[in-house]
């Protein structure tokens, strides 16, 4: 049986208004697709644009805006630049003082320490000499004795001792006594040790000289024997006694 060709549609086409209008109301897939693409297009380019208008901080400020604040920061960083200045002057000062202070007690320290070594309150060491008198033909006559220390002082003596017991000082006293020397009230019997400190050659060159100390020691017939040593201890020294009506007065 021959087959029936197919009859033309009858119905109007839709006009393009209405392809438009059903698209609208019933899309496809092909139109979500796009739409889809369309609305993360768009999200990023509004993402883009208020980045740009966050970088862009000081783009819609006036000039005199930008000048007021640039017066500002200037303001700022002169002022702590001050301070900064303000802080190191300050540091130095406090260091000039303190080097002030450090060179005084050290100052006040080395004189306390040359007090204390010619009022003979502490013991010391040195170079120095070490004279030992002998009496071989009578006593030993006492001005012989006070000549030969005030000699050795003269020479540059820093600190001196009689026979390892008694510290001779400014106020040290001489005596004659019966069988030796009085010094400072303690009596001292031959040999006569006295142990100096200084310069040795020095001190040795005070007591060489002629009638000097030796040559007087010698008539009173005694034998003198010096010898130089380069370090030599004096341990005696000399008792402290607190004054007792004397204070100090503060410096006016």
């Amino acid at each position: 049986m021959p087959e029936t060709p197919p009859q033309p549609s009858t119905e109007p086409k839709p006009s393009g208004r209405q392809r438009l209008r059903d698209a609208l109301l019933r899309p496809g897939r092909p139109q979500v697709v796009v739409a889809v693409l369309l609305a993360i297009v768009g999200f990023a380019a509004m993402t883009q644009v208020r980045a740009n208008q966050q970088d862009d901080t000081f783009q819609g400020r006036r000039d005199q805006d930008l000048i007021d604040m640039l017066n500002g920061l200037a303001g700022t960083s002169q002022r702590a630049q001050a301070e900064i200045t303000r802080l190191e002057n300050t540091r130095a000062d406090l260091l000039s003082s303190t080097s002030a202070r450090e060179a005084a007690l050290e100052q006040a320290r080395e004189q306390a320490d040359t007090m204390e070594i010619l009022a003979g309150t502490v013991p010391v060491t040195g170079p120095g000499i070490r004279i030992t008198i002998e009496e071989v033909d009578g006593p030993v006559d006492i001005d012989s004795m006070l000549d030969t220390v005030q000699e050795l002082r003269t020479a540059g003596a820093e600190a001196m001792q009689f026979n390892g017991k008694v510290r001779v000082v400014a106020e040290t006293s001489f005596e004659d006594g019966v069988g030796g020397i009085e010094v400072d009230g303690q009596r001292l019997e031959a040999p006569y040790v006295i142990d100096v400190i200084g310069e040795p050659a020095t001190l040795s060159g005070g007591l060489v000289f002629a009638q000097g100390p030796i040559d007087q020691l010698e008539d009173d017939g005694a034998t003198v024997d010096v010898v130089e040593l380069q370090s030599l201890d004096i341990e005696s020294v000399v008792p402290t006694a607190r004054p007792q009506f004397a204070d100090p007065t503060s410096a006016q």
